[in-house]
């Protein structure tokens, strides 16, 4: 049943703590950008650039930043 909860994590390089933070922050800042991108929808003057900013932003937290892990993580293992 523990694999449940650590596999993930483990895969990608985090504890089930930090895995579970990262998770909290990526989740509370792509709900505060869906509110933006809702009032955008109704005054397109407003969040013209929060939208496409915070998937760039997330992307690069997410994919860039667990490629370095990942690279630092092989070569410490050689």
């Amino acid at each position: 049943m523990q694999r449940l909860f650590t596999q993930h994590p483990k895969e990608v390089g985090e504890s089930y703590g930090e895995h579970m933070m990262a998770a909290f922050s990526f989740g509370g800042t792509m709900f505060l950008t869906s509110i933006a991108c809702l009032l955008h929808g109704i005054f397109p003057f407003l969040f013209t650039r929060t939208g496409s900013r915070c998937v760039t932003n997330l992307h690069d937290r997410m994919v860039v930043n667990r490629s370095r892990v990942t690279n630092t993580q092989n070569i410490s293992a050689e």
